[in-house]
């Protein structure tokens, strides 16, 4: 091995070291139930599907990663699939055919292609949702995701400021090509999913507005620029017109546009940064409506939404039309001259719907986002979910081999590729034996250590 092989991957060991320690040290703090802070999104209850997923289209399911907020939903783990392996495309042997003259074949008609959006998926918080970013490229056939998406804890402020070892994996992801883009969910305040009633957010807020928390955001600013990652899209207090989180803007939206002012011009205060902050609300009015929250164009640099395929029964068309949906988000974007964002959208209360599935990605073709990051895991997803075997046909159909490079593309049909051959999905886990006690340790530390740890009950002998 060279030694410039040599020192990066002792680098990259140094990371991951890091960061389980960092996980450990996290796993002790208050409130950390859901992962990387963010709210656990209750199973809906889906359609039952008509036979078992084909192993041709669905990837094996991963790990559960931590439940990305959706308004109204109950707190409930998600179901635990497994993780997903690399899969396998062998390469045809093709013989080229002799390049034809331009008397025997006349050049075919070409038309231009519209530039996609960048794209990519919430995978896992951690150095797995790295992985797994390589790993749904091949299931789509080399598309290139160009977007990484994670989310910081917000349990506590040291874990706000961006706890040591957790964002090295995503910043050396983010630095290995020039076009890729970091997004970061990032809260407001500390005890983020505590239920915090509105009175104590109340003051909390208004103690933002006095800049009593402008030195965490200082430091996470700072971080971010050591890391070599300025230019960060940080999806700032997401979701603040509903009620799931203590960074709500509800129980005084004056205080909360002030104190969201505040840490965008903290953050922009550090030499070096060039960070873009996302407003994103939950689509439709929710417990307020969104645009009462609106902070103003100079310290908002992109408008995003959060669309999840909700309520039950809510078709697509009125999730464009309804008060302060999908078409007033697009309108309110223009209308201020901000790019617009989806930075969590995907399947929920009504189950395996593929007509969401083509409607969403056919609008974002339509209005051509700035990036949409669709949250890959049950109920929602489509790589590591099995529970949506069609809609993950017509996600897998529309987006594989997708670049976000114009060209142009013959109008006659391409020939048939050859078919992907995905591995078996892997064997369960068996349930542990019945002398075994699992050992509560919590959803961190669980995650790095790959399980729960088991405590034997037999390990003396009656005959001793």
């Amino acid at each position: 091995m060279a030694p410039q092989q040599r020192r990066a991957r002792s680098r990259r060991l140094a990371v991951v070291a890091a960061a389980v320690a960092a996980s450990a040290a996290l796993a002790s703090g208050p409130g950390f139930a859901a992962g990387a802070g963010v709210m656990r999104v209750a199973d809906p209850p889906a359609p039952a599907t008509t036979g078992p997923a084909s192993a041709a289209t669905l990837p094996a399911a991963a790990e559960p990663a931590p439940a990305v907020p959706v308004p109204s939903a109950a707190p409930q783990t998600p179901a635990t699939p497994v993780t997903p392996e690399a899969l396998v495309t062998p390469e045809a042997a093709v013989t080229p055919a002799p390049t034809p003259t331009p008397a025997e074949t006349p050049a075919p008609s070409v038309e231009p292609v519209k530039a996609a959006p960048a794209f990519g998926a919430y995978l896992d918080y951690g150095a797995r949702g790295v992985a797994r970013i390589a790993q749904l490229s091949e299931w789509l056939d080399g598309a290139e995701l160009r977007v990484g998406h994670t989310y910081l804890p917000g349990d506590r402020w040291s874990n706000i400021e961006g706890p040591p070892g957790f964002l090295d994996v995503w910043a050396d992801w983010r630095l290995e090509k020039d076009d890729r883009m970091l997004v970061l969910n990032v809260p407001m305040l500390e005890r983020n999913e505590e239920q915090v009633p509105d009175d104590e957010v109340r003051e909390l807020l208004r103690q933002g507005a006095a800049g009593d928390f402008d030195h965490h955001f200082r430091a996470l600013a700072e971080r971010l620029v050591a890391l070599k990652v300025p230019d960060t899209v940080i999806v700032l207090g997401w979701e603040m017109n509903g009620i799931t989180y203590t960074h709500r803007c509800g129980p005084e939206p004056e205080a909360w546009k002030e104190y969201w002012n505040r840490i965008v011009s903290t953050m922009r205060s550090v030499p070096g940064q060039e960070f873009r902050f996302d407003f994103t609300p939950t689509r439709g009015k929710d417990a307020v409506p969104w645009t009462q929250c609106y902070p103003g164009d100079d310290t908002v640099d992109i408008i995003g939404m959060d669309s999840y395929d909700q309520p039950t029964g809510l078709s697509f068309d009125e999730q464009v039309n309804e008060p302060y949906g999908l078409q007033a988000h697009v309108d309110f974007a223009r209308t201020h001259g901000k790019p617009i964002s989806y930075p969590e959208w995907g399947l929920f209360r009504n189950g395996d719907n593929t007509a969401y599935m083509r409607r969403m990605i056919g609008w974002m073709d339509e209005h051509a986002p700035l990036y949409n990051t669709v949250t890959d895991y049950c109920p929602h997803g489509v790589w590591q979910c099995r529970q949506n075997p069609r809609s993950s046909e017509v996600y897998r159909s529309l987006l594989s081999g997708r670049t976000d490079e114009p060209g142009t593309a013959p109008t006659s049909p391409a020939p048939p590729a050859e078919p992907s051959v995905e591995p078996a999905p892997p064997e369960p886990r068996p349930d542990p034996p019945a002398t075994c006690t699992p050992m509560d340790l919590g959803d961190w530390v669980e995650y790095w250590l790959g399980g729960k740890l088991c405590l034997r009950l037999d390990w003396w002998s009656d005959d001793d």
